[in-house]
């Protein structure tokens, strides 16, 4: 199993907007890639008053992730919608390998 793993900053506003798309739009398409174990949303205080978003997603393996985020496995997807509620986001994901469930 892989942890896939992507950051964010957003205002209070822009996160609450962020957290209706990721409600919405990114758990309707991760539930229609095979292979894709799961997802969570994490928010907490950041500098100056803005939020630190973080999304974690659980995958079966590499080629799962790759039919979600296509050949560079690495390269975050990042969709207009979710792009306007952000203050600046991470081009680029993180993968983990789960040892331990």
């Amino acid at each position: 199993m892989i942890l896939r793993s992507w950051r964010a900053v957003a205002t209070p506003e822009g996160a609450g907007t962020y957290r209706a798309h990721f409600e919405t739009a990114v758990l309707a398409e991760l539930a229609g890639v095979p292979g894709h174990l799961g997802a969570v949303l994490l928010d907490r205080p950041g500098r100056g008053g803005l939020r630190e978003l973080q999304v974690l997603t659980l995958w079966e393996s590499l080629e799962a992730i790759e039919r979600f985020a296509g050949a560079d496995a690495d390269r975050a997807v990042v969709q207009p919608d979710a792009r306007a509620a952000l203050e600046s986001y991470d081009d680029h994901v993180e993968h983990h390998t789960v040892t331990r469930p």
